[in-house]
């Protein structure tokens, strides 16, 4: 099973991602373990601490607050979203987009179901392994991707897809498809796109 709390060193925080999938308990007891070595790391570290990952309720998230502020004097922000879906696609608002005619789906997609729209596509629920989207410009998905999903389908390499959460083992843009590892679903991904060297960047 993939670890349920991840920890991470960037240059201006530490990033503790916790698995979509996991259940709390099993939150509370990784993160119990892995508090020694986050204490280790603050001897010398003074960067904050940002939690990622599963939506948590506001109890869930004093109570880690409260585990990690007991052990360690740090400053804990937490990325859990109020909205559904629309946390996962924050971070598309802030790149250029061309306005589409857009397609809702409402619901989730099973395996062997497809859908094709020349514009955009929005589905209100999960994309599951098996089922595919396929769209002529942007893909953004309230729920979770796990089947595939081609964007900019007709060439258009401006094109996004957005996911509340990617797990995909494979995504197309335009003509660029993107292999995922299995070490790259536990990042918690939400966008993809293709940037300057026509290759495709996942954050």
């Amino acid at each position: 099973m993939r670890n349920p709390v991840g920890i991470n060193m960037k240059k201006d925080e530490i990033i503790v991602r916790i698995s979509e999938g996991a259940e709390y308990k099993e939150i509370i007891e990784c993160l119990n373990k892995k508090i020694p070595a986050l204490k280790k790391l603050y001897k010398t570290e003074k960067t904050p601490i940002f939690v990622m990952g599963k939506v948590l309720k506001n109890k869930e998230i004093n109570e880690i607050k409260e585990i990690i502020q007991s052990n360690i004097d740090v400053e804990v922000n937490f990325d859990s979203p109020k909205v559904l879906g629309l946390h996962g696609i924050k971070r598309t608002f802030e790149k250029e987009i061309n306005n589409s005619e857009t397609m809702f789906h409402r619901g989730s997609l099973r395996s062997g179901q497809k859908i094709e729209f020349e514009g955009s596509l929005v589905i209100l629920g999960d994309v599951n392994a098996g089922a595919e989207v396929i769209a002529g410009e942007n893909i953004v998905i309230l729920g979770v991707l796990r089947g595939l999903a081609h964007a900019g389908a007709k060439g258009n390499k401006k094109a996004i897809i957005a996911s509340n959460l990617i797990e995909s083992p494979q995504i197309r843009i335009s003509n660029v498809v993107k292999e995922i590892e299995k070490e790259e679903l536990e990042q918690n991904y939400r966008c993809a796109f293709i940037d300057d060297n026509n290759e495709i960047i996942m954050e």
